[in-house]
């Protein structure tokens, strides 16, 4: 293979992360050297030539490559076969309905939070319980923070620079779980979202910091839903009241509340698609009268412009009536994007 980046000789590992330190190419933390012998066994794995164009960033027509790739998972701390999943998410990020370039430079400081569902989660040992947003995984932990270091090295995505974000949160480092399809009776969110069953999948969407909530009081999944609503309430009201995609995290205490009281994740969207919503008047309650008196205060917002903007996710440790509310960068500006994985056979996984 010829490789396209330029190299670089210095003594040893220690000296080539002081390299990319003063460089500006990590998020901060250490990284794996990308040497030229791992770098095409990263691409090895995925069956692609250092030149393939896996992307195209819509607004800057940004072409990316897999030898880019391939360097920033493998800086991340991937293992070569993690290579499949971190295509695949940003292939779906070039999808223009996400919104890559607009939620990578905005002051509102989103980080990109990914889903990954079907027999590769088990395959690749990922996480969907303890500790599940969270350190538990290396799979997990590697396969989100080489989407921040793609985004560093091959966007241009550096604070201060082309990332305009005022405060950020900690899923800018890494934001990746798995889908607890295998303690959960509900149907796993990428078939919800139209691949077929047995076939492995990513959903990514950008998220704002998670709200974790708590209702141990209940056994009426209405009551419980009103908590998760309340998260999603303030979230409009002290952020964005722009309606798009939510992500709801539901561990396995609350499942069994809901699966107990028949409903499943359709009876969730449903029930938060009815009671989400705010009238701008109440934006007075939070200190922003003077945005509450520019139209009818009467006036009703909604979180959600469907049931289905509603992302409902199995996952979290088996103990505790916790679960959490991710909300959106900018509503429907950016919008959740699903895609199957590619096997390295050139089928799927």
């Amino acid at each position: 293979m010829n490789l396209a980046s330029k190299s670089l000789e210095v003594a040893d590992a220690f000296e080539a992360n002081e390299v990319f330190q003063r460089n500006g190419w990590t998020d901060g933390l250490p990284i794996v050297p990308p040497t030229e012998a791992l770098v095409e066994r990263f691409l090895a794995a995925a069956a692609l030539m250092p030149e393939t164009v896996v992307g195209i960033e819509p607004v800057r027509r940004r072409r990316i490559t897999a030898e880019k790739v391939a360097i920033a998972a493998l800086m991340a701390g991937c293992l070569p076969e993690y290579m499949p999943v971190v295509i695949a998410v940003i292939k779906a990020m070039c999808v223009p309905e996400f919104g890559l370039h607009g939620c990578t430079a905005s002051t509102g400081g989103s980080a990109p939070f990914i889903v990954v569902n079907g027999p590769i989660r088990t395959v690749l040992d990922m996480n969907a319980t303890h500790n599940v947003l969270a350190n538990a995984s290396r799979a997990n932990a590697s396969i989100g923070r080489s989407i921040r270091l793609f985004l560093i090295n091959v966007l241009g995505g550096i604070p201060g620079q082309l990332d305009r974000s005022t405060l950020g949160h900690p899923g800018k480092f890494t934001f990746c779980i798995a889908e607890d399809e295998d303690d959960s009776s509900w149907q796993p969110l990428a078939q919800e979202r139209g691949i077929a069953q047995g076939r492995s999948a990513i959903t990514v969407m950008a998220v704002e910091s998670p709200h974790q909530i708590m209702n141990e009081w209940t056994h009426d999944p209405k009551e419980i839903l009103d908590t998760y609503v309340a998260a999603i309430r303030a979230n409009m009201l002290t952020y964005s009241i722009w309606e798009g995609n939510y992500a709801m995290v539901v561990p396995k205490q609350h499942r069994q509340t809901f699966v107990a009281a028949g409903w499943g994740k359709r009876e969730i969207r449903e029930y938060v698609f009815a009671t989400a919503h705010v009238k701008r008047g109440e934006w007075r309650s939070v200190g922003k009268a003077a945005v509450a008196r520019l139209k009818d205060e009467d006036q009703t917002y909604r979180a959600l412009r469907s049931p289905d903007d509603l992302l409902v996710i199995a996952a979290g440790g088996p103990a505790g009536a916790f679960g959490a509310i991710l909300p959106p960068w900018y509503g429907k500006k950016s919008l959740a994007v699903t895609a199957a994985i590619d096997s390295i056979e050139g089928g799927t996984t």
